[in-house]
């Protein structure tokens, strides 16, 4: 055997570095200030509007309670990526360790796809209300409400979990991820084997869910606008001085 085959150890790594933004670590510390004014926003608005259509038992229908879901997803998203991105900026690289990167993809992969799919059903329930008005009590019930959302976060997780694909990997030469947070092919392409899998699975994942959710999202529209200009102009008239 060869003596330096022989001396070669190779270590596991156990923690990642991310660096930001590449080319621009100069002006982080400015670049931080419009971000963290946007995201006290965000998450201030949304949190209102969450406030209010949990307060106000008028507003307890289909629409609201989805965008609700909305705006509590958007919570969500910005606070597992804003925050560390925001102190990589002040304090420069920050450390990650393998299980808390994993988490954090996890978490916003999942919660992408699920803003997608909240998208989605506001889409069919404008369907329904346009299309078929008759209908829409008697369709839209509190009770499918509840099993649409339990549909979507049980379709996030089931499209998420096939990413510990990446627990297969082995990490010896880099750990340091050009970017604010952890993401699927970001750490893969920083593994020493085969990526082969992470990468099929990363390029059929997006088409088959937000992709789809984008197609049937436009087809709900469309129907919805070829409902609307099919109306009597009567009715529009109508309409517009109510």
């Amino acid at each position: 055997m060869n003596p330096q085959e022989l001396n070669t150890t190779h270590t596991q790594i156990t923690f990642f570095l991310l660096t930001g933004v590449p080319g621009l670590e100069d002006i982080q510390i400015w670049i931080s200030i419009p971000f963290s004014f946007m995201y006290l926003l965000a998450v201030f608005g949304n949190v209102l509007v969450m406030a209010v259509i949990v307060w106000d038992r008028s507003l307890h229908e289909p629409m609201y309670l989805f965008l609700a879901m909305l705006t509590f997803n958007d919570v969500l998203l910005c606070t597992f990526t804003v925050p560390q991105m925001l102190l990589i900026f002040w304090q420069g690289p920050l450390a990650a360790t393998f299980p808390a990167c994993l988490t954090q993809m996890f978490f916003v992969h999942a919660l992408f796809l699920s803003e997608s799919a909240v998208l989605l059903a506001m889409a069919f329930d404008c369907y329904v209300a346009i299309c078929t008005p008759l209908h829409y009590t008697t369709l839209l019930t509190g009770s499918l409400i509840v099993k649409v959302g339990l549909a979507l976060i049980a379709r996030s997780v089931a499209v998420v979990t096939p990413g510990v694909l990446i627990l297969r990997l082995d990490f010896f030469h880099s750990n340091i991820i050009h970017h604010t947070y952890c993401e699927n092919m970001g750490i893969a392409k920083l593994a020493c084997n085969s990526i082969t899998l992470n990468s099929i699975y990363g390029l059929s994942a997006a088409p088959l869910t937000t992709g789809l959710d984008f197609v049937f999202i436009s087809l709900s529209y469309w129907l919805i606008l070829k409902t609307v200009l099919q109306l009597p102009s009567s009715v529009l008239a109508s309409a517009c001085i109510v």
